[in-house]
């Protein structure tokens, strides 16, 4: 596939346009993002990649909402972020954005089933029982509802984890190395159920990674060098992926 160009009939979940941020002052100053316009589309599976230290990470908080950035602007859902204070911004995130990162986070003391419920509860929002069903069905997590995480594999956390960001229905997902912490298989099994999320329940996922096989997952492929998108790739090949990582155009 070629170079993916906007095509205004597809819904934009999330983008930024010229967005920087830097770091430091003076001869310790950091470009960790440099004028970076990207739209990610609603309803697809979206990878994030490039090498240590590239501005990966950074272009999902920013995107997130989870920091500030130097210049540009962030319009997330519709909604441009730039214009919320922080406590709107909190509840923005609360009630339009759901976050998975490779710690699980989940709280030991309660079942699977209660950490899925647990930000209905802390928002006092009801609970839709069609889409917990929907979520745990599309997760695999049926069986496992009454299990606290102790009693629960490393990969079974991290799908409660990513069911308990779904069950909000947000209008996106984003999700940081959320296979960092787990052996190939579990990689594979959660990369799996979150692509289920995206074809099953019209989820928006952007995940982070730094890995080749969990970017085989993704519909599109933000491919980023040095704080500069440099290449957006749509169903990519791998030969293409290797060839944008290494910094050449596919």
């Amino acid at each position: 596939m070629t170079q993916t160009t906007q095509n205004t009939r597809v819904h934009t979940a999330a983008s930024a346009r010229d967005l920087t941020k830097t770091y430091g002052r003076g001869d310790s100053l950091v470009h960790a993002l440099r004028g970076v316009d990207v739209d990610l589309p609603a309803g697809r599976f979206t990878a994030i990649m490039g090498p240590s230290g590239s501005g990966k990470s950074t272009l999902m908080h920013c995107l997130a909402g989870l920091d500030g950035a130097t210049s540009g602007s962030v319009t997330v859902a519709g909604r441009d972020l730039a214009g919320l204070d922080d406590t709107a911004l909190t509840l923005f995130r609360r009630d339009h954005i759901g976050f998975v990162f490779q710690a699980f986070n989940l709280l030991p003391m309660l079942t699977a089933g209660q950490n899925i419920l647990l930000p209905l509860e802390l928002s006092g929002r009801a609970v839709d029982r069609v889409r917990y069903d929907q979520v745990v069905g599309v997760l695999g997590l049926a069986d496992r509802l009454g299990h606290l995480p102790s009693q629960l594999s490393g990969g079974q956390q991290q799908r409660v984890a990513i069911a308990r960001a779904l069950v909000t229905q947000p209008d996106i997902v984003f999700a940081d190395e959320p296979t960092g912490n787990l052996d190939s298989e579990a990689s594979a099994e959660v990369l799996g159920h979150l692509r289920r999320s995206v074809r099953e329940l019209g989820m928006t996922v952007v995940m982070v990674t730094h890995e080749l096989d969990a970017a085989a997952y993704a519909d599109d492929v933000v491919v980023i060098h040095d704080g500069a998108i440099t290449a957006h790739l749509s169903d990519p090949g791998q030969d293409e992926l290797v060839a944008a990582l290494r910094g050449g155009r596919a």
